[in-house]
């Protein structure tokens, strides 16, 4: 029986991860009836060139070249954002502990500014990115540099560390604001808010390739990220290099969150709340943690970013908006837990 209700989680998430990108293919706008997506998807997306501008033609262009890149940026900026929250969390044995917190996510944010603000953006998609990457490093760097002492990263000037850091980069951001034109303060507004909208497939292909490729190295690392979070005692005790793997945790975090910041712009609260709902779910074992938050991340993502163009359909609600609103209350609720713990 026990094996069975494990299996049965992991057929729950699995399907969950479907049925919400599949309904977010369906609802927006307009109506698109599963057998209508399925024949969009088959076919891939319908043929202009041919002459063909019926409304079922339309359909098919709306789903596979709208709709479709949005679902699939969802799915990889949800699954970047959680496992990098539970990764983050586990070396750190902090509760609290997620990209945004520690300003990686300014940091790439940063990046990203910086770029649009030489004009670079024009030059090839990938400068983005790139920038991004090397933001959220820098912010990272500066980070362990007014944390680690003696060897060590004590948790309470981490955080400190990350929270003076996030207000750097926020100070820098804003001051590059003001020498931008309004045609870059409002392409800037993307990267403060957060959101798939308008996201095509040229934005999947920016940021695949280094959440994919973290990703996976996470998941193959996680045997040590337990050891980690047994403590720093434990973990030098079995043989463990504490400072190195935390690194490297680190740099694979901050890789995953700044290619997340690339495809849909800074988003809070993702490596937050899906971490600790999926403890509940399948346990405090990062071998089954880990890729619980990559399915769970992006079904949340996506379910979040239908609901805001749904329900709201004369003015759409970014996704960065409802995750905040979903977020900050339990934000609050697990310092309050912490502090009744203590």
């Amino acid at each position: 029986m026990k094996n069975w209700d494990y299996r049965t989680k992991w057929i729950l998430l699995v399907a969950v991860c479907l049925l919400t990108a599949v309904g977010s293919l369906c609802f927006g706008q307009t109506f698109y009836s599963p057998d209508v997506v399925y024949s969009a998807l088959v076919s891939g997306g319908a043929d202009f060139i041919s002459g063909d501008y019926s409304k079922l033609a339309e359909a098919y262009a709306v789903i596979f070249h709208i709709r479709l890149p949005r679902v699939l940026a969802g799915l990889l900026v949800g699954a970047a954002l959680a496992i990098s929250g539970a990764v983050m969390q586990g070396i750190f044995s902090n509760p609290l502990v997620e990209p945004g917190i520690l300003g990686l996510s300014t940091g790439a944010s940063l990046g990203a500014v910086v770029a649009i603000a030489l004009g670079l953006t024009s030059v090839s998609i990938y400068v983005t990115p790139l920038f991004a990457v090397i933001g959220a490093v820098a912010a990272l760097g500066i980070i362990l540099l007014l944390a680690v002492r003696q060897g060590k990263i004590p948790v309470m000037v981490l955080l400190l560390a990350g929270i003076a850091v996030n207000s750097f980069t926020a100070a820098l951001t804003n001051a590059v604001l003001m020498i931008l034109n309004e045609q870059r303060v409002r392409e800037y507004l993307f990267w403060l808010i957060g959101g798939l909208d308008y996201r095509r497939w040229e934005h999947i292909s920016m940021g695949v390739g280094p959440i994919v490729v973290a990703i996976i190295i996470l998941l193959l690392m996680s045997r040590h990220l337990n050891i980690l979070a047994l403590g720093e005692t434990e973990a030098r005790s079995v043989g463990l290099h504490v400072i190195r793997y935390r690194l490297i945790f680190l740099a694979l975090a901050a890789i995953a969150t700044a290619a997340s910041v690339c495809i849909s712009g800074s988003i809070g609260f993702v490596g937050l709340v899906i971490p600790h709902i999926m403890r509940v779910l399948v346990g405090p074992d990062h071998r089954q943690l880990l890729p619980a938050c990559v399915l769970a991340g992006g079904a949340f993502l996506v379910a979040c970013d239908t609901l805001g163009r749904s329900l709201f359909v004369a003015n759409e609600i970014r996704v960065g908006i409802i995750t905040a609103l979903v977020g900050a209350p339990y934000f609050v609720y697990l310092l309050r837990r912490t502090q009744r713990k203590e």
